[in-house]
């Protein structure tokens, strides 16, 4: 601290010491020559509560007595920098009263401030509102006061008012959603909804829909109203709470408003594709007819997990199209269309749709190579806006949806029911044609023809939310096996259903509660019989460690595609000499996949190898084993899901270790439980016991997994 400082600092506490009063010093007084006097207060440096200091017609309106707040400074002295120098804060508040006479009141700040920070004061609870009141500040370093501020528009001081009534209800009404009505259009449908209210001093509405949407919006409107644009997601009862905010911040009581909102209007073309074989046209659930030609094909396969009998297969060649010959989508408004696909071939740009706009297409929706990699693409109007996402492969069925909102401006691109790439500003062609299946329009005729399988393409007007976009994608997980471990018969423990049984191998049997031939408490020369409870049900499978395994015939799902296996454990040994598998299934010489236990790491282990080869590359997962519990089970499940490439091996129904995966191939071979791959042959027998084998085709989600392995079968459709 300089000199000058500490002398002034010393000046100042003895006086607060003793309680001497200090003289103030006036503006334009002499001062000491190492002082010099603090600035003036300026405008920018004002506030009142929350808002800039203002005087005149634009002065702020406020709910109560607000805190006034100011920045003072302190300037530089001769003998050394500005930090460190103190000040304090003389404020002045005043008025006229009902009866003319002017009323003011100060205030100064009990301490000192550095110089540049803030000083404030709590203005009194009892001023008068309706009122003009003024205010303004000054600094003061005990050796000089500066001049007082000024508001920004050079009045005399900073000025407001106190509005200490709040504004009315606000009235709500919507042409498109009326309140108490009929149900009425609809999801992916937009309604304005008008706020107003009967006070005049409105500047604001703040308002929040239940589960969805809230914001606040100026009353801009030449009546003091306002409007906004809301598009329900889900189907029921619509709740929608408003409130009017006046100049002072203060709120009116809420209003609520009811309406109802049905599903989402059914699409305006749809064509399943699942004609008999050798039809020359489609027939449409809504919409025309599609001509289709020569290279079409129907009764091709279909995504497992959905309602789709058949698709039609398009040979990539100049007569693998369909089209109703006729525009079926207004691409100037908003618009949805998406489909099932599975490419043949990815070496060239090919179309699932597209609706002609003179020669060129007004949106395509398909494949694209960026970067040297083929990814699902949608493509619209003017300047080809395209938004892409997702990876398509070879003989992987997807479900792809494009759509453009013309609320947003915006074109979206969903891939397996969920949003890929990054939704793009779009300018729509205004030019309308022939609405086209597997080719689009170029200045030389149609080009980028599609090679593969369609079905179920689907056209909307209006927007598809991401919850029907996901539902338009879902495959239903198929049960494929389900063994409950019970008996084995002559060997063969059964499928629940009819389906093929798991064949017991050597050192491998099915452990049944003992029945007590005699009552110990009754007979005292009856032996109890040691009970071990079976890990789910009345049996499980016991494995030696050492051959014990038991194996389907064939293979139980199918590892090209999404499947899940899960199965109950439970481990006679924590610290054996090698991995032991739980499950697995492959081929020759490799497993598709392979859950184990790995000693050494002590933890479980998804393994996914790349190819049917020695020696082939791995995906592998793991979780640490943790303690094991009083039953000393663990129940494990593998998931992969091909739409996303995604491997998961969850343990106890909630833990998981994910990572990426797009290596999969299709096993020949049976699902092995309790063995698994090893360089010589079959190897990492399991010793301990398994119980509620389980096997899907398709994904299942985090709620059904929980339910595997308690000897109960999960609601899927749920």
């Amino acid at each position: 601290m300089t000199s000058g400082r500490r002398r002034r600092r010393a000046r100042w506490l003895g006086a607060l010491s003793v309680g001497v009063a200090v003289v103030m010093a006036v503006p334009n007084a002499a001062v000491a020559a190492d002082n010099l006097p603090p600035l003036q207060p300026v405008a920018t440096d004002l506030t009142t509560g929350s808002k800039a200091c203002v005087a005149g017609d634009d002065r702020p309106y406020v709910s109560s007595a607000p805190r006034v707040t100011a920045v003072l400074n302190d300037p530089v002295e001769d003998d050394g920098p500005a930090e460190g120098n103190f000040v304090t804060a003389e404020f002045e508040v005043w008025w006229t009263d009902g009866d003319g006479i002017e009323q003011r009141r100060s205030h100064h700040s009990p301490g000192l401030v550095d110089s540049g920070t803030a000083a404030t004061w709590q203005l009194p609870p009892d001023l008068p509102p309706w009122t003009v009141i003024s205010w303004r500040v000054r600094a003061d370093d005990r050796d000089a006061v500066s001049p007082w501020s000024a508001a920004e528009d050079g009045g005399a001081g900073c000025e407001f008012v106190i509005d200490d009534v709040s504004p009315d209800k606000p009235t709500v009404t919507s042409a498109e959603y009326p309140e108490d009505a009929d149900w009425t259009d609809g999801v992916g449908v937009y309604g304005t909804f008008r706020f107003d209210s009967p006070s005049d001093d409105v500047v604001a509405y703040t308002y929040s829909f239940v589960g969805g949407a809230g914001g606040t919006v100026a009353a801009d409107g030449p009546d003091g109203s306002a409007e906004i644009r809301f598009m329900p997601e889900s189907a029921g009862l619509g709740y929608l709470q408003v409130y009017a905010v006046d100049r002072s911040g203060r709120r009116s009581p809420g209003a609520v408003y009811y309406f109802r909102v049905k599903g989402g209007r059914s699409p305006i073309g749809q064509w399943t594709l699942s004609d008999p074989a050798g039809s020359r046209s489609a027939a449409p659930t809504a919409g025309p007819a599609a001509r289709a030609g020569a290279g079409v094909t129907f009764g091709g396969p279909v995504p497992p997990g959905t309602s789709l009998t058949s698709t039609a297969t398009l040979d990539g060649t100049g007569h693998g199209f369909l089209t109703p010959a006729t525009q079926v989508v207004d691409t100037g408004k908003t618009f949805a269309v998406g489909g099932w696909v599975r490419p043949a071939a990815l070496e060239h740009d090919m179309t699932i749709t597209s609706q002609d706009a003179g020669t060129a297409p007004g949106f395509t929706l398909g494949t694209r190579g960026v970067g040297g990699e083929p990814v699902w693409s949608f493509g619209i109007g003017i300047g080809g806006t395209r938004v892409s996402g997702g990876r398509p492969e070879t003989g992987e069925w997807a479900y792809v949806l494009g759509l453009y909102d013309t609320e947003t401006g915006r074109a979206h691109l969903y891939v397996n029911g969920q949003e890929a790439g990054t939704a793009a500003e779009a300018t729509p062609s205004t030019v309308t044609g022939d609405f086209q299946i597997g080719r689009a329009r170029g200045k030389a005729g149609y080009r980028n023809r599609w090679q593969g399988e369609i079905g179920d393409v689907r056209t909307y007007d209006r927007v598809v939310v991401p919850s029907e976009a996901a539902d338009l994608a879902r495959r239903t997980p198929q049960e494929r096996g389900h063994w409950s471990l019970e008996a084995a018969p002559e060997g063969l423990s059964p499928e629940l259903h009819g389906g093929e049984p798991l064949k017991l191998g050597g050192g491998a049997s099915v452990y049944r509660e003992p029945v007590q031939a005699c009552e110990p408490w009754i007979d005292p020369d009856c032996d109890p019989v040691p009970v071990v409870y079976p890990l789910v049900g009345s049996g499980h499978l016991d494995l030696d460690g050492i051959s014990g395994h038991a194996a389907t015939a064939g293979p139980a799902v199918d590892t090209g595609d999404s499947f899940t296996v899960a199965a109950v454990v439970k481990l006679a040994d924590q610290e054996p000499a090698h991995p032991m598998t739980v499950f697995s299934q492959g081929g020759e010489h490799s497993d598709a996949f392979k859950v184990r236990y790995v000693p050494a790491a002590l933890r479980f282990e998804l393994v996914m190898s790349h190819a049917d080869a020695q020696g082939a590359d791995e995906t592998v997962v793991g979780i640490p084993a943790p303690p094991e519990s009083s039953s000393g089970q663990y129940r494990i499940a593998v998931v992969y899901d091909a739409a996303f490439d995604r491997i998961t091996l969850y343990l106890n129904g909630w833990e998981s270790a994910v990572a990426p995966f797009r290596s999969s191939w299709k096993s020949a071979g049976g699902l092995q439980v309790g063995r698994g791959h090893a360089a010589d042959g079959w190897g990492e027998y399991l010793h301990g016991s398994i119980d509620e084998v389980q096997a899907y085709s398709g994904a299942l989600g985090e709620a059904h997994l929980a339910q595997l392995g308690l000897g109960v079968e999960p609601c899927l459709a749920c």
